[in-house]
């Protein structure tokens, strides 16, 4: 069993930034490639950015290459997005999930195993 706790969401200005972090509950965090997915209001869940186990693979949507990076820290159980350059279209509610290590990175909410509560981020124009 995996536990997710996101922070860091917010208001923020259009062009401003945020860090997201998703503290993982467990021994097993480096088993796990861990993703992070966004909600906007009327919308499906849809992937930002995904990272594998041992952080030596990342993807990222075309809405946010270029702006968004994700990161992990496997000591400290702990997954990062940090978020530039947002945009009022990046307005959601951002939810951490794990995925077992299989070999692939998943961009599919149906491939990940264990989620978080979410964050809401607003981004004003």
């Amino acid at each position: 069993q995996v536990q997710l706790v996101e922070s860091g969401g917010g208001l923020v200005q259009a062009g401003g930034s945020l860090r997201l972090s998703c503290v993982a509950s467990g021994r097993t965090f480096s088993r796990y490639a861990m993703g992070w997915f966004r909600q906007a209001p009327g919308k499906e869940r849809e992937i930002g950015a995904a990272i594998s186990a041992s952080g030596g693979r990342t993807y990222y949507a075309d809405s946010v290459k270029g702006r968004f990076t994700i990161s992990r820290d496997n000591t400290k159980n702990t997954v990062y997005l940090h978020m530039n350059s947002l945009k009022p279209e990046d307005t959601a509610v951002y939810y951490c999930a794990a995925s077992y290590w299989r070999g692939s990175l998943y961009s599919t909410t149906d491939e990940y195993d264990y989620w978080g509560q979410g964050t809401q981020v607003t981004v004003s124009s």
